[in-house]
């Protein structure tokens, strides 16, 4: 590559500029390809010619950090890192983000220390991603920033001091921070900054409600998870897949499966359907070995006409595979559990999924 390049550079009498170099590091060909773009960003760097020498601009060297976090390079990412120190550029925000992006994606805390203290340094004033890049899960990678590393006290006091700079406190920033507390099982800490929401007059969003009803149900904290579902039932707030995802599998772990029910009842009335509120509830019972309760659940939603019998039919026999019970699965796919019908004298009844397990 890098011979064709100084033939074509040489022949048309060009040097390519720093915006053209981080016009092709964000193009989306290089993007996913960190070592050509490594190879491509230092034979930019080598140009010579024109009357002085080419020199990489910092968003330059952003990008290429940002495509080399994509692979996971944490080594020539904090080698490119060394340069950019070295070199004294003045920070921007574009850049700032940049890099806050990519070193909350590989936990580099040292790094993200760093470009703060540089937009503190520049008057630079953070916005709602410099604290989401820095506390909360990366968007792209599914990471942890501070979270990761196991700097908690770091990331509330930079919450603290984001707040006391002037970024305002809106429901992202809480989220973000109540997020990384559950995760690293500071449920009661998490509990308390969302009270403080409340306080501070910052809306409660249905996330919000979600993260904390996790947490809750991991302690087998049961009865304050559902206060926490009341709460948000009453404040009219709609609840999504995923918040009664966290509380079905919540309930049905808990044995009280007849009682996920109840409440999925209960929202039908209010205009919420959850379409995948059934399937949810077997997969996770079927995953946790409990066949038996997910059958009587596959029966209580037929007889409920909540679903038709092949449709549930085959989600517990998809159920049944996924978690490795496969000779289960084949027996159910061969029969006429479910969908086929016994007669006894002139009565005829359905032949019920708990058969499964009963035979």
């Amino acid at each position: 590559m890098e011979p064709k390049l100084d033939a074509f550079c040489r022949n048309w009498f060009i040097r390519l500029s720093p915006n053209f170099v981080c016009y092709i590091l964000s193009s989306g060909r290089v993007k996913t390809q960190p070592e050509l773009a490594f190879r491509f960003f230092n034979w930019a760097g080598s140009q010579k010619g024109g009357g002085c020498n080419y020199s990489h601009n910092l968003e330059c060297y952003a990008l290429l950090i940002d495509v080399l976090s994509g692979s996971k390079d944490v080594d020539r990412v904090k080698c490119v890192f060394n340069e950019v120190k070295n070199r004294g550029f003045v920070m921007n925000i574009k850049c700032a983000n940049l890099l806050i992006k990519s070193f909350g994606n590989l936990g580099m805390v040292e790094e993200l220390l760093w470009v703060w203290k540089e937009m503190k340094e520049h008057e630079i004033e953070p916005s709602l991603f410099t604290f989401n890049g820095r506390v909360c899960k990366s968007r792209a990678h599914r990471s942890d920033g501070f979270g990761k590393a196991g700097r908690l006290d770091e990331a509330e006091k930079l919450f603290e001091e984001m707040v006391n700079d002037g970024c305002s406190r809106d429901s992202y920033c809480y989220n973000a921070l109540i997020d990384t507390l559950v995760k690293n099982d500071k449920v009661d800490e998490a509990l308390a900054l969302f009270n403080r929401m409340e306080i501070d007059g910052c809306d409660q969003t249905v996330y919000t409600y979600t993260i904390i009803m996790s947490g809750l149900f991991n302690k087998h904290r049961n009865e304050e998870a559902l206060k926490i579902w009341d709460m948000m039932i009453d404040k009219g707030i709609t609840p999504t897949p995923a918040s009664f995802r966290v509380l079905s599998t919540g309930l049905c772990l808990s044995g009280k499966v007849s009682r996920a029910c109840k409440i999925l009842d209960a929202l039908a009335p209010m205009g919420v359907v959850i379409d995948t509120a059934c399937e949810d509830m077997i997969n996770v019972l079927v995953k946790t070995g409990r066949v038996e309760q997910a059958c009587k659940l596959a029966d209580g939603i037929v007889e409920r006409d909540r679903e038709i019998p092949g449709r549930v039919r085959t989600v517990l026999i998809n159920a049944l595979r996924k978690s490795g019970n496969s000779e289960m699965a084949m027996k159910l796919m061969h029969s006429k559990i479910g969908i086929g019908y016994d007669r006894k004298g002139s009565v005829k009844k359905r032949v019920k999924f708990r058969v499964l397990v009963d035979k």
